[in-house]
């Protein structure tokens, strides 16, 4: 009996235990999840299941995220880590996933890093970032996120790394998140804030690296970096470019010892530079250019003996460059390009060793190019362009670089063919006399023979004209190339975007109109407007850019000057009609923006070969542009401007060059046509007086200001002159436009020197070809207008040549030639 109670005793006491213990167990589980082995608190579980409510995981990325909660500290749950059951990292980079971040997230509260950039994420930055005191880096980078940059991030404490570049985030820059001594890296570049740079983050004793670059801040740079003489600064990279800031370059940045890179390019950014930069002894790249930025090349700069990489272009730099610029003996890239400098270009720079790029062009440079630059063995890109420089380019140097590195010197010769130094003597070459006629493969007719008697007296005539104006002509030209640069230096203000975020504010707001005509894609106001660009040139219509929408697809828009455009309505009207126009040589008009105040834009297709111009006068010394590749080009033109002359009743007013453009199988397309009827008379009356002033304009339109079809015939003549030759229109050559030296060497019968020796390779199959354009190209270029053909004539004429080569062709071949056919 005793024994059965002390037994019964015993168990009862272990029941006991053992409920209390459950007991015990189940109030544990109530707070806690059991993973693996491991307990995590449920606060945490909780809160990383209402993330996951709020993203859109369309890959299945957060399918391991479950229900039970098992795994989630292990490594089964993708993107966490856990110490002692607290998650304190969630890491989801490139996963494709969308959605909001939830504000649950700040009831992590040992989370010390957060990375989901490259993804699609949309919504606010969350503002209980602000809870998380263990916050130390934050990376958000190349998603959707708007609104905010949220204050409270400030109250992390220990907060090391905030990266929220290339989101679409405004407002202006919390000056409380320079609260954390720790922070190192700050970068909210790409972005649409707006304001002021907070002072606070000029004295961080922390920062090592500020990005604020390509948003709208505004207002003047703080002049407050470095703070107290005794402090330590660890600063080492700041780029605030492409933003709205103005005012002086602060002499404070000279305290910044570590600075490594500082760039303040495409500001409005106005004075003098402060000697102060050049105490800087481990900055290896300035980057100033694209401002108002005045005064002399700082002396200072010598001093930079680390800089690599040094760019001051389309600024208003003066006076000479110092002779102590080879002290920068790591200089790898030099860019003065678009200034004032005048005197000559230092010798020193030739010590520069391994210096690769150098451009000095669109200055005031004088005297001769330095010797001594021919010993730069690591130089591949050159230009000493437009400025006053004179005697002859070093051999090596016009061998390595093309002419365009040196055009625009009106004294500089042996760069080219076309600008010899020594005149050589005549003589007469084996080539056959140039006849001119009705049909180009026919002799000359009495007729012909007057008419090329009196152009020959008229070359003269004109030739004696140019000799006695010479001096005055010089003077014009150095005054409007003077001119030229300060209009230039002011286009080039322009941010080089369509448009700015506040333009894209204004047109949601205000209701801006975008016109889509067919096309191969389909894009809205907002794609357009907030599209990455580039400025890829200007002309008297306006400003062209190559923008890149969201998608990745390319078009090519046109800014036009505003005050010289027609009202709204008659605007559209004209736009709607060349909108229509529909043919394989011209660039089609795909759409086009009406702003809320007052922008108008235009969007084209966009021809990655670039402009004629720039394809037969800006490759590279091994690359060759073929005759049947010029044929197709010019052929290509003659259509084109017969269609518009023919069917639309459009005169183009403008053609050259540099407004033709070639697609990816370098077929021509003309471009800026029909644009003179979106403009106001009087601008229209301008462009047309200053259009093609580069040696493509008719002798009439400097006293009729009117253009016609005989006129854009005689630009048509110029750009095949320009196809033969590979010669450019805008470089005088003896004195002589590009017909006039044509119509000299003809006169003279030493027609092979006119043809470009690339097309001379194949002169024995396709001789009669070349001098049978060469005669059609001179009857469109005629001084007289009522001598010129209609263009429909060329076309015709281009077409009879082409068909009578193929035709010989076949019959060397020995092939049957077919009969002809009505």
């Amino acid at each position: 009996m005793g024994d059965n109670f002390h037994y019964f005793r015993n168990k009862c006491f272990v029941f006991v235990h053992l409920f209390f213990f459950l007991l015990a167990c189940s109030y544990q589980l109530a707070s806690c999840q059991k993973w693996d082995g491991m307990i995590v608190t449920r606060a945490d579980y909780q809160s990383l299941r209402a993330i996951k409510k709020e993203l859109v995981d369309v890959r299945g990325v957060l399918r391991s995220w479950n229900d039970s909660g098992y795994g989630a500290c292990s490594g089964g749950w993708a993107g966490i880590k856990c110490v002692k059951g607290e998650v304190i990292a969630i890491q989801l980079p490139w996963r494709g996933l969308g959605g909001r971040i939830s504000e649950k997230i700040g009831q992590l509260r040992a989370l010390r890093k957060i990375s989901l950039h490259d993804n699609v994420l949309t919504g606010n930055v969350p503002r209980s970032f602000g809870y998380l005191h263990n916050l130390r880096g934050v990376y958000l980078f190349n998603n959707q996120l708007s609104g905010s940059i949220p204050p409270s991030i400030g109250h992390c404490p220990i907060l090391q790394t905030l990266d929220a570049s290339n989101n679409s985030l405004t407002g202006t820059i919390p000056p409380s998140l320079a609260n954390s001594t720790r922070l190192y890296r700050l970068n909210l570049s790409f972005n649409s804030l707006t304001g002021s740079i907070p002072m606070s983050l000029t004295k961080s004793s922390s920062l090592t690296i500020l990005a604020l670059q390509n948003n709208n801040l505004s207002g003047p740079i703080p002049d407050s970096w470095g703070g107290s003489e005794n402090s330590s600064y660890q600063l080492r990279f700041l780029t605030m470019d492409r933003n709205l800031l103005s005012g002086k370059i602060p002499v404070t940045l000279g305290k910044l010892a570590l600075l490594q890179q500082l760039c303040l390019s495409h500001n409005q950014i106005s004075g003098t530079v402060p000697d102060e930069l050049g105490s800087l002894s481990n900055l290896q790249k300035l980057d100033l250019s694209n401002n108002a930025i005045n005064g002399s090349f700082p002396a200072s700069f010598s001093n930079l003996s680390s800089l690599v990489f040094l760019n001051l272009q389309n600024n208003f730099f003066d006076n000479q460059i110092p002779e102590s610029l080879d002290r920068l003996h790591n200089l790898s890239m030099l860019n003065l390009q678009n200034n004032q400098f005048t005197g000559p270009i230092p010798y020193t720079i030739g010590n520069i060793s391994g210096i690769k790029q150098l451009d000095l062009g669109r200055n005031d440079f004088t005297g001769k190019i330095p010797a001594s630059l021919v010993g730069l063995a690591s130089l591949t890109s050159f230009n000493v362009s437009y400025n006053n420089l004179s005697g002859s380019v070093p051999s090596q140097l016009s061998k390595k670089f093309n002419s365009s590195a040196f055009v625009g010197n009106i004294q500089l010769c042996g760069y080219s063919s076309s600008s010899p130094c020594l005149s050589p003597p005549p003589m007469v070459l084996p080539a056959p006399t140039i006849e001119v006629s009705k049909y180009p493969h026919h002799k000359l007719s009495t007729k012909d023979i007057i008419l090329i008697a009196a152009g020959c007296l008229l070359t003269v005539l004109l030739l004696l004209c140019s000799i006695m104006l010479c001096c005055l002509t010089k003077k014009k030209a150095a005054l409007k190339q003077k001119n030229g640069k300060a209009t230039s230096r002011t286009a080039t203000r322009e941010k080089a975007v369509p448009a700015t975020h506040a333009e894209v504010e204004s047109a949601r707001e205000m209701g801006g109109k975008l016109v889509l005509f067919d096309g191969p894609f389909v894009f809205t106001a907002d794609d357009l407007l907030c599209a990455t660009a580039e400025i890829m040139g200007k002309n008297t219509f306006g400003t062209a850019y190559k923008a890149t929408l969201d998608d990745g697809n390319q078009v090519a828009v046109k800014r036009l000057r505003e005050k010289s455009t027609k009202g709204q309505r008659e605007f559209e009207t004209e736009a709607a009609a060349i909108g229509k126009i529909r043919h394989p040589n011209l660039l089609a008009l795909r759409a086009y923006y009406l702003g809320p105040k007052g922008e108008k834009l235009l969007v084209f297709d966009y021809m990655p070969k670039g402009s004629l111009a720039s394809f037969l006068h800006a490759r590279g010394p091994d690359t060759v542009v073929d005759w049947p590749t010029r044929m197709i080009i010019g052929m290509g033109v003659a259509r084109g401007l017969n269609y518009l002359h023919t069917e639309e009743n459009i005169i183009h007013g403008n053609l050259t060059s540099s407004n033709i453009v070639l697609d990816e199988q370098t077929n021509a397309h003309i471009a800026d046509f029909g644009l003179s009827k979106l403009l106001k008379t009087a601008a229209n009356t301008n462009a047309i007086a200053t259009a093609g002033t580069l040696g493509y304009r008719a002798p009439e339109l400097g006293k009729l200001k009117n253009a016609s079809t005989k006129t854009d015939v005689y630009s048509l003549g110029v750009i095949i002159l320009e196809l033969l030759t590979g010669k450019s229109p805008g470089e005088p050559i003896n004195g002589m436009d590009l017909p006039q030296w044509v119509a000299s060497i003809v006169k003279e019968e030493w027609t092979n020197e006119v043809f470009d020796l690339e097309i001379m390779k194949d002169a024995q199959t396709i001789g009669d070809e070349l001098l049978n354009i060469l005669k059609l190209a001179l009857h469109c270029v005629d001084p007289s207008p009522s001598a010129r053909p209609e263009v429909q004539e060329v076309l015709q004429h281009l077409e009879e040549i082409k068909s009578e080569l193929l035709l010989s062709s076949s019959a060397d071949d020995g092939a049957k030639v077919p009969p002809a056919t009505e």
